[in-house]
Formats: structure tokens, C-alpha cells, sequence
């Protein structure tokens, strides 16, 4: 099948956009346009403006925007054919013919999905019968009301080998089979059986509210809990949310959506008027049902049990979302409290106890530093190795460059900050000699104000030979063309130190003038540099001093530039206070003062390692 631009614009033609929108939103006349209090998210004074001529929606509060299609495919929650085949029909235009293999698909699932709905009306009506007396009382016990009964469609498999067989005779063994609704046995000769027997039944829907599925829960002992219907023509477990349907729109209101682990406590938070959630389908969660998740909301919020099941789930779903992850989108997690799901939650303490929980749910990133820091003690250098080869690991299993880099510097400032060697008190106090005292500068106005805290003293000491030449040139090219770092990094630059004095020079020049408060544009770095003779090393403002980073490339993303530029300061920051370390332990071996140097050097000495791979991977990303 082939939509060309020119149907897909005459089907946008033939639907008045303010008639589809009005059927599920109340609007009201604005002009020539209609407005209304947006439905994807809460808001209390309409931003929501549909404009007929130009045959769009925009909301100025959150910012959804599209067209009929749009509509259909984010209000309703509906695949983009599926989208277009009912407003073709709502509007009388043909869509595009299928190919016959497509066609014929098309055709043998909308047979199977009439079968589906006999088999989901029988179960409902099994229910209310008197061999269903135990399974209502299930699900009286478990809190669940008959008008929510009737919302999920809950329904009853009698414990019977041919009950449902003889109840749709009329659709034949075959589709029944191909349903998942009867097994045929193997050994020829022998009757098809049902499937479901003794079990409350729980209808999985597609997209567009239609049957594809059901989960069985047997009533008492007995294996397994839950049965699934097997993978069919309709149904594709790995790429199936429970509850997505009901969940694509509520969560577009709510602004949120919730992943729990049973079809229980789906329904359970449906009964506190929480109503967008999904559960996978007694599986962890798969790549194709985290997309699903992130068209719905790029934040997810996935709720385990506090179990140790239930963080292993949390672990598995880390796993598969860590390729996938990329700015803005990720995943957020509720830890329940020991032994309680969310029905039992929501028993003890209704909805307000859930929305408690719900309102700071933990970071992705959080998660993981919690899961691997407790995943073994953490009393031997090799053991600290070996989380730190772990969390690296996790942030190189990122597939975009910009989060992966994110999540390496994280969690080696994580590192750093949990193994750190207590500092003395004269690195605390700014010198063996006394106690520390700002030093004062002038700002624009001519007040006084204090300036940065000077380096740790064996850094400056140690660093006396300063960073070399062309890294000093790049650095100093960079905030030429990016004097915004400049005063973002104000303090970190002055603890560098240039191994050139008139290089160092321009650097100390520009660290005071973003602390005095000057203009650092154009015009002011080029009075900076001309007062400590700037100009004559580096040349004018913005011209480029070699291709060794990406903030010294005229064509670079300004973004990008900036960021890479703050990161390499911080990096050789970093690196002269390593150094620094390392002298001091190495002087402690030799002196034999301290039993642990050896073991401090060699620590130090491997993130020394991680700082110089860190720089290299900066100048190999800039050709990208």
C-alpha cells in the first residue's frame, strides 16, 4: 500500500478538524478559531487552538501540535494506518489498495478479531453465572467492583475441556486454534481442548481497543498463576502493553505513565482514578514495549514490587533501555515499600498514598549507581576496579554519544567523591601556614568582591611546569569563540596553570575580567587580549587554531562547542589535581609513613588513565 502526500492532503482536506476534535473536547468559538483547555495536558484556562482553514491544533501550554492525523494517532492512541483508515471512511474516500499477500492478513485478522470478541462475551457471561459464584467472590476479596469488573471486562473460564469449543462451534476448530483459544494436541486423532479452564479471564486489547489476547488467573492453587494466550496473527506479546488503549489517552492528561507488573494492580490503580497504567505481559520488559512506552511519555515511570523479584525486574528493564536512551528520553522508578504492590497501596491507603509515592520517583542513572554500589562490598581496591568497570560499562552500552558521555562523567564524579582520601587540614585550610583568606578583586562597579579560592596548594606546587603549549592555544582559541564559558567556568580556569607565561597571562586576564564583570563579546576580548598582548599570540577574535576539538572549528554546533569546551577544563582540572595526589602519595611511599600509598598511588594512577582517555575521546569526537 502506497499513501502519496497528495490523498494523505486530500483526506486532511475532506475532515474538518474542529468536528473530530469536538467529538471527545468541549470547544468553544474563538474567532476564526476554536479554543479549549488542552486535552494532553491539565491546565485550568484554554491554550488549546484548533484552526479549521489551516487544518491544525496547537496548544501554546505544552506545545502539541498536528493535523487530523496527529490527532488520532496521539489523542487516541490509534497506529498511523489505523488512523487513516477511519478517517478515509468517516470522510467516503477509498484508501489505496493492498498488496494481495497484505490484503489477505488484513482480511484473516478481522475474522479472528469477530472470533475474539464472541470468545471475551462469553467469558463475561460465564462470569455472572452460578459456576462463576467463586470467581466473583475473587474478585470481591481482592476489592475489585463490579462496575470496574465490567470496565476491564473481566470474565470467567469454566473448568471444562469443551466448554468455549462447544459455546463458538460455529467459527470452527481452526480459527479457534489460530486464536490461541484451543490447543490441538500433537497425537493425531485426539479432539481440540480449551485452552482457559478454571480461570479468571482478562482480556488483552490492541491499540484500538480491540480483543487480540487474554490472561488467565487460576482461582486457588495450582500452576502457573497466569496464563497467557500464545503468540498469534493478532497477537505479538513483545510488542503489547496491558491496558495500553484505556492508558495512551489518560496518560496524555496526566502527563505521566506508569509501568507496573500485573494486569492486578493495573486495575487496581484504575479503581483509585489512576488510570495510566500498563503492565508487560508476565515477561520483562522488551525493547519494542519500551518504544511503545516512550511515544507515550519519554519519562516513564516503572513501579516494582520492593522484593527482591521485583528489583531484579527493575535491574533487567535498566539493561534494555541503556542502548536506547537519548536526551530527554529515559526511564524513572518507584521502589514500593517492602512486601506491598500497588493494590496494596492503594487498600491501606487510597489513591493520596500512591500519588505520594508517585511524586519523586528515582532517575534512571540514580537507580543503577544504587543497584551496583550494593551489589558487593566494597572493602578491596579490586572491588572499587571492578564497580568502576561496571558503571563504565553501563555508560558505553549508551548508544548516543552526548548521554553516554553524561553518564561516564557522572558516575566517576560519584566515584570520586565516595573513594576520595580524606583531605588535611591544611588543604582545607588553604596552606600549612594559616587559615585561608579570599583574595579581593574589583568588580564593574568598582566594588570589591572575593575572588576564587586558590588552587590545593600541592597543585600548585606540583604544577608549576603547566599544561603545554597547544592544549593552552586550544583552550585559550575556545573561549575566544565561546566567551560564555568564560565566566561558566570561572573558577575551575583559575586553577589551571599554562606552562607559557604569556599564555597564562591571557588566561589569568580573562578569568578576572569575567569576575570583575566585564562585556566578554567581540569588542571586549579584544581589548583584553590587547592589554596583555594577547593579539600577538593567538591572532584576532574567532580565528581558528587548529581541528584538535570541536570548540575550535568555526562550523561546530555552538552547543556542542560550549559543552565540550567546559568539559575539557574540567578534565584538565581534574588531571593537575590527580597529579598532585599522586606526588603526594608517591612522596609518602618513600618515606614509608604510610602503609596504604601504594595502594592510593595505584588508584590514582588508573584515573589519571580515565582523564587522558576522556581528553582523546573529545578530540576523536569532534569529527563527527
Amino acid at each position: 500500500m502506497t499513501l502519496s502526500p497528495a490523498w494523505l492532503d486530500e483526506l486532511r482536506a475532506r475532515t474538518l478538524l474542529s468536528a473530530l476534535i469536538g467529538k471527545s473536547t468541549k470547544l468553544q468559538r474563538a474567532g476564526r478559531e476554536w479554543k479549549a483547555c488542552c486535552p494532553f495536558h491539565n491546565e485550568k484556562s484554554p491554550s488549546f487552538t484548533v484552526n479549521d482553514d489551516k487544518g491544525f491544533y496547537h496548544c501554546f501550554g505544552c506545545g502539541a501540535h498536528g493535523d487530523a492525523i496527529r490527532w488520532m494517532t496521539d489523542q487516541r492512541g490509534l497506529p498511523f494506518m489505523d488512523a487513516v483508515k477511519e478517517l478515509a471512511q468517516a470522510a467516503g474516500m477509498e484508501v489505496p489498495a493492498q498488496d494481495p499477500l497484505a490484503r489477505e492478513k488484513a482480511e484473516r485478522a478481522a475474522t479472528l478479531h469477530d472470533v475474539m470478541a464472541q470468545a471475551e462475551g462469553w467469558f463475561v457471561e460465564q462470569l455472572g453465572r452460578a459456576e462463576g459464584a467463586h470467581a466473583r467472590a475473587y474478585l470481591q476479596k481482592r476489592g475489585i467492583s463490579d462496575a470496574l469488573a465490567r470496565q476491564f471486562r473481566i470474565g470467567f473460564a469454566p473448568d471444562t475441556r469443551t466448554g468455549l469449543r462447544a459455546a463458538l462451534k460455529e467459527a470452527g476448530d481452526d480459527k479457534l486454534v489460530e486464536c490461541g483459544l484451543l490447543i490441538r494436541p500433537e497425537e493425531g486423532g485426539r479432539e481440540p481442548y480449551d485452552r482457559f479452564r478454571g480461570r479468571l479471564m482478562i482480556p488483552i486489547r490492541d491499540a484500538r481497543g480491540r480483543t487480540i489476547a487474554f490472561g488467565g488467573r487460576i482461582l486457588g492453587d495450582g500452576e502457573p498463576k497466569y496464563l497467557n494466550s500464545p503468540e498469534t496473527v493478532l497477537f505479538d506479546k513483545g510488542r503489547t502493553l496491558f491496558n495500553l488503549d484505556k492508558a495512551a489517552a489518560a496518560s496524555r492528561k496526566a502527563d505521566r505513565v506508569i509501568v507496573v507488573e500485573g494486569y492486578m494492580d493495573v486495575i487496581a490503580l484504575a479503581g483509585a482514578d489512576i488510570e495510566e497504567a500498563v503492565a508487560p505481559l508476565g515477561t520483562a520488559l522488551t525493547e519494542g514495549q519500551l518504544e511503545r512506552l516512550w511515544r507515550m511519555d519519554p519519562q516513564p515511570i516503572l513501579c516494582f514490587d520492593g522484593d527482591n523479584a521485583g528489583q531484579k525486574a527493575a535491574v533487567r528493564a535498566i539493561g534494555r533501555a541503556l542502548p536506547f536512551l537519548a536526551p530527554g528520553r529515559t526511564l524513572r522508578f518507584l521502589t514500593l515499600p517492602q512486601g506491598q504492590d500497588p493494590d496494596d497501596v492503594i487498600r491501606s491507603g487510597g489513591r493520596k498514598a500512591m500519588e505520594t509515592l508517585l511524586e519523586t520517583p528515582e532517575p534512571l542513572v540514580d537507580r543503577l549507581w544504587r543497584h551496583e554500589e550494593a551489589a558487593l562490598p566494597l572493602d578491596t581496591p579490586e572491588a572499587r576496579a571492578g564497580l568502576k568497570q561496571r558503571l563504565t560499562e553501563h555508560s558505553r552500552a549508551i548508544a548516543d554519544r552526548d548521554v553516554s558521555s553524561q553518564y561516564f562523567n557522572e558516575f566517576r564524579e560519584r566515584i570520586d567523591e565516595k573513594f576520595a582520601s580524606p583531605r588535611r587540614d591544611w588543604q582545607l585550610r588553604g596552606g600549612a601556614g594559616g587559615t585561608f583568606r579570599p583574595r579581593k578583586v574589583q568588580d564593574r562597579r568598582g566594588r570589591w568582591v572575593d575572588a576564587p579560592p586558590p588552587p590545593h596548594a600541592a597543585t600548585r606546587a606540583l604544577n608549576q611546569t603547566g599544561i603545554g603549549g597547544i592544549e593552552a592555544r586550544a583552550i585559550l582559541a575556545g573561549l575566544i569563540r565561546q566567551p560564555a564559558v568564560i565566566g561558566d567556568h570561572a573558577e575551575p580556569l583559575s586553577h589551571l596553570h599554562f606552562a607559557d607565561p604569556a599564555l597564562d597571562r591571557v588566561r589569568t586576564a580573562l578569568v578576572e575580567a569575567a569576575w570583575r564583570g566585564e562585556a566578554l563579546e567581540d569588542e571586549g576580548i579584544s581589548t583584553i587580549l590587547l592589554r596583555v598582548g594577547g593579539l600577538d599570540l593567538l591572532g584576532k577574535p574567532g580565528r581558528a587554531n587548529g581541528l584538535a576539538f570541536s570548540f575550535q572549528r568555526g562550523n561546530a554546533d555552538p552547543e556542542r562547542a560550549r559543552r565540550d569546551l567546559g568539559e575539557v577544563i574540567d578534565v584538565m582540572v581534574r588531571r593537575s589535581e590527580l597529579d598532585a595526589r599522586i606526588a603526594e602519595a608517591t612522596a609518602r611511599l618513600a618515606d614509608g609513613t604510610d602503609e596504604h600509598a601504594w595502594e592510593e598511588q595505584q588508584h590514582l594512577q588508573r584515573e589519571k588513565l580515565e582523564t587522558e582517555r576522556r581528553l582523546s575521546e573529545l578530540r576523536e569526537q569532534a569529527e563527527f
